[in-house]
C-alpha cells in the first residue's frame, strides 16, 4: 500500500473553494424550495438557470478553470465539499454525478476529436452526460460485478451495432452525451453516443428515495444502436480497465460532495437543538442529544481525513483503487449515521421537508449504495488482504 501523499490542497484550491461556498450559501439555497424540483430530480429548465448563474458567478465547473486541466484532488475535495452543502450545489456549478466522473475518463481517454465533441459541451455546461453500464438483475446482467456484462457490440456493415439494456442509469432522460459499455469479441469496449437517438429508449424512470439528479435514474433499452468506428472510446476490449480510471477517482468525489451535504445537515441540527427547549433547558444541553451532535462532528472530522489522505495518495500517483473503496465504505456509513442522527436531533422536524436534513439523509442512504454497496467494497478489500497475506513475502 502507498505511503506517500501528494501535496496539500493550493491557495487557488481554497480560493475557489471559498467562493464557491458563498455562491452556494447565498444563491443557491433559495432555490430549494423551488416547484421545478421533482422526485426525479430538478427540472432541465432549472438545471439551466442555476448553470447560468454558476456562470455569471464565475464558478462553472470550478476544477476545471481552463477547461481541461483538472485540478489536484486535493483542491478538488475542498471545491466539491464546499459545493455539497445544497443538494444543488454540485448541479449549480457542474459538479454533480456522473458528469464529473465522465469528465474525468473523457479528459484522459477521449481523442481530441471525441473530446471536441463529447467533452467541451459538458465541460461548458452546456449539456449532461449518462454513463450506461449497469444492466437490469431481471436480465442476469452486469451490476456490482461488470463481468456479469451481457449488452452486446458487434461490427456490422463498418459499424459497430449495440443492443441491450441498462439500468439505474443516472441521467439519462435529458443527456446529450452518452459513454456506453458493451461486449465486443474483444472485450469490454466503450463506446460514444450523441444523444437522444431513436435506438436508446427509456423504458422508465425509476422512483427511487433520492432526488438530487436531474433525470433521475432509468431503465434504457439499446436497440439496433448503429455507432462509427471512430466513437469507440479508447481501445477495443479495454473497458474495464477504462471503468477503473473512472470509478475510483468518482467514489472519493461522491464522498466529497455528501460530506458537505451532512456539514449542512449538522449546522441545521444543532441550531435546531440550541434553539428547542425541552424539560426547562435547551435540547442541547440534555446529554442524549448533545452526545449524538459530539458524534457527527466526530465523523465529520474522520470522514475528511479519510477522503484528504486517498485524495494525497491520487495526487501522488497511486491508482487508488484499494484505497478508494476503503474510504467509500468508511465514509458512506460515517455521513449516514450522522444525517441519522441529525433527524432524530430534530424529531417530527427532521422528518418534514421544512428543511433540507430529510433529503441530505435519503441521499445518504442511497449512496450506500451507488458506486459500489458496501459489501461489495468490503468483499473486494479482504480479497486484497487475502492475496497479500498469501504472497511468499508475506510468510
Amino acid at each position: 500500500m502507498p505511503h506517500s501523499v501528494g501535496s496539500e490542497a493550493s491557495e487557488q484550491g481554497r480560493r475557489i473553494a471559498s467562493r464557491i461556498e458563498a455562491f452556494v450559501r447565498d444563491q443557491v439555497i433559495p432555490y430549494e424550495r423551488d416547484a421545478r424540483l421533482t422526485p426525479h430530480g430538478p427540472g432541465e429548465d432549472l438545471v439551466a438557470e442555476l448553470r447560468s448563474l454558476a456562470g455569471a458567478a464565475g464558478v462553472l465547473t470550478p476544477h476545471i478553470p481552463d477547461g481541461h486541466a483538472h485540478l489536484s484532488h486535493r483542491d478538488t475535495a475542498l471545491i466539491f465539499r464546499a459545493a455539497g452543502v445544497s443538494p444543488l450545489g454540485p448541479v449549480a456549478v457542474n459538479v454533480a454525478a456522473p458528469d464529473e466522473g465522465n469528465m474525468f475518463l473523457l479528459g484522459r481517454v477521449a481523442t481530441p476529436e471525441q473530446q471536441a465533441r463529447f467533452l467541451r459541451p459538458v465541460v461548458e455546461g452546456r449539456a449532461r452526460s449518462a454513463f450506461f453500464m449497469t444492466e437490469p438483475a431481471e436480465d442476469g446482467g452486469a451490476g456490482s460485478d461488470p463481468s456479469m456484462l451481457i449488452t452486446t457490440a458487434r461490427r456490422e456493415d463498418g459499424q459497430w451495432r449495440i443492443d441491450g439494456r441498462k439500468a439505474f442509469i443516472t441521467g439519462a432522460k435529458g443527456a446529450s452525451v452518452g459513454i456506453v459499455m458493451a461486449l465486443a469479441d474483444e472485450g469490454p469496449t466503450m463506446f460514444l453516443l450523441d444523444l437522444p437517438n431513436p435506438a436508446v429508449r427509456i423504458e422508465r424512470v425509476l422512483d427511487t428515495i433520492d432526488s438530487s439528479m436531474p433525470g433521475g435514474h432509468s431503465v434504457v433499452k439499446f436497440d439496433g444502436l448503429r455507432v462509427p468506428d471512430h466513437h469507440v472510446l479508447g481501445e477495443v476490449g479495454k473497458g474495464l480497465a477504462y471503468a477503473q480510471v473512472r470509478l475510483a477517482p468518482a467514489r472519493l468525489t461522491h464522498c466529497m460532495r455528501w460530506l458537505g451535504a451532512c456539514d449542512r445537515a449538522q449546522e441545521i441540527a444543532t441550531a435546531y437543538a440550541v434553539r428547542r427547549k425541552a424539560f426547562g433547558r435547551p435540547l442541547i444541553d440534555h446529554e442524549g442529544v448533545g452526545f449524538m451532535l459530539a458524534e457527527n462532528q466526530i465523523d465529520l472530522q474522520q470522514a475528511w481525513l479519510m477522503i484528504d489522505w486517498v485524495a494525497g495518495l491520487l495526487d501522488a500517483g497511486a491508482k487508488g483503487t484499494l484505497e478508494s473503496s476503503m474510504a467509500k465504505v468508511a465514509v458512506s456509513e460515517s455521513l449516514f449515521r450522522i444525517a441519522d442522527r441529525c433527524v432524530q436531533v430534530m424529531g417530527g422536524c427532521g422528518v418534514s421537508g421544512d428543511t433540507v436534513v430529510q433529503q441530505v439523509f435519503r441521499e445518504v442512504r442511497a449512496f450506500r449504495i451507488y458506486d459500489g454497496p458496501t459489501e461489495v467494497h468490503k468483499w473486494s478489500i479482504a480479497k486484497t488482504i487475502k492475496r497479500r497475506a498469501t504472497m511468499p513475502e508475506a510468510r
